[in-house]
């Protein structure tokens, strides 16, 4: 009896490690595709769960959504655009396809419109297990790009290799990084060009940056919350016990709503941590500063047209610090197109953009040559 108890389970270890069950577990396999609820008209959308690895090159369940033209699939695979989301909270809860607004707060969802496959990912710890790494580059780009593997494996959405990247704020940092990492991680992909509005590119300078000392205070504490659980930095050297369960409450306890002001208890965590904070500078503490420039993106690194859209009244993402990153993307000889955004501020910085953007990705995909605004930016 105990040979025959031994026996299975060696039986099911080998089952685990077989050639089959690695494959099930490859980067950007799709685990599952459920037709979502309160679908727009004119789109089918599935909510997806898909293998990416950690860090450590760890399999991870992660989960995100796909939308795409209602219909039969078409003869000719449709183009692809992944849409990195912006800041919705650093706790699992507050992933984005997990919410109700999903349909409405997307911009990215503009793109089935004209045709595409959407893919838009939660990245890591966000409707999943583990530790969000927020602004971290790495994580955030293989997210992207096994999510795009994915809706590959979905026949309704028919999606196709070739895809284009667009971001705003946390997403114009994902998608640009996204683009950085692509030819290295993903090389059967076809990457046509890269948007990004008001994306942190400098994080130390992002950190330091932003008028509003009240909402820096609030992604500080996101961002410290994220890097202690993430990276290990430690967050007594931020502050005593009572800063530190401010920073932890803050972050656990808020999603970032849409269209609508913080909680009452958010708002005054707020104001105490601003207080707390003041004379901290994340950008000159370690590990906090080695962090945050292991997470920096590389003007130098993308191969393909960028397009980047910066609104001058920006109070939470430095205008003069994405100006100071496209330069520098010109500098090393990218050829980088410039929408100087017209609107209510930084949480409208996608919408206010997107007609511009959209039309350049088109543009992309027509195989267009790209505009640069290099001499003027």
């Amino acid at each position: 009896m105990r040979f025959n108890l031994v026996a299975t389970a060696v039986a099911a270890t080998m089952a685990l490690f077989s050639p089959a069950a690695l494959q099930a577990q490859a980067a950007g396999s799709l685990i599952s595709a459920t037709p979502a609820a309160g679908v727009p008209a004119g789109m089918q959308a599935w909510s997806i769960h898909y293998w990416s690895p950690d860090e450590q090159g760890r399999m991870q369940d992660l989960s995100g959504m796909v939308a795409a033209p209602i219909g039969p699939a078409p003869r000719i695979q449709r183009p692809v655009l992944a849409w990195t989301h912006g800041t919705w909270g650093v706790a699992t809860q507050c992933a984005p396809s997990l919410s109700p607004a999903f349909f409405t707060a997307t911009a990215g969802l503009a793109g089935v419109a004209q045709g595409y496959v959407v893919v838009a990912p939660d990245y890591p710890g966000l409707g999943s297990a583990g530790v969000h790494p927020y602004l971290g580059g790495i994580p955030a780009a293989r997210s992207t790009l096994d999510a795009i593997r994915a809706a590959r494996s979905i026949p309704e959405a028919a999606a196709g290799p070739q895809y284009a990247l667009w971001g705003a704020s946390q997403g114009g940092h994902a998608a640009l990084w996204t683009a950085q990492l692509s030819p290295s991680y993903a090389p059967e992909l076809k990457l046509v060009g890269v948007a990004a509005a008001a994306p942190p590119t400098d994080l130390i300078a992002n950190l330091q940056g932003g008028d509003d000392p009240s909402i820096r205070a609030f992604l500080t504490a996101f961002t410290a919350y994220s890097w202690s659980g993430y990276y290990g930095a430690p967050l007594a050297s931020l502050g005593g016990p009572q800063t530190q369960m401010i920073i932890t409450r803050l972050a656990q306890n808020n999603c970032v709503g849409i269209d609508s002001k913080p909680k009452l208890g958010a708002m005054i965590g707020m104001v105490l941590l601003k207080n707390r904070l003041q004379g901290v500078d994340l950008g000159k503490i370690q590990p906090w500063s080695g962090i945050a420039r292991m997470n920096s993106l590389n003007p130098a690194a993308i191969t393909v047209p960028m397009l980047v859209a910066q609104n001058p009244n920006d109070v939470i993402v430095s205008p003069p610090v994405t100006r100071t990153y496209a330069r520098a993307a010109c500098a090393a000889g990218k050829t980088v197109k410039w929408i100087d955004i017209v609107g209510k501020g930084h949480p409208t910085s996608a919408e206010d953009s997107s007609a511009a953007t959209m039309a350049w990705i088109a543009d992309r995909f027509a195989g267009k040559a790209a505009p640069s605004d290099c001499g003027s930016i």
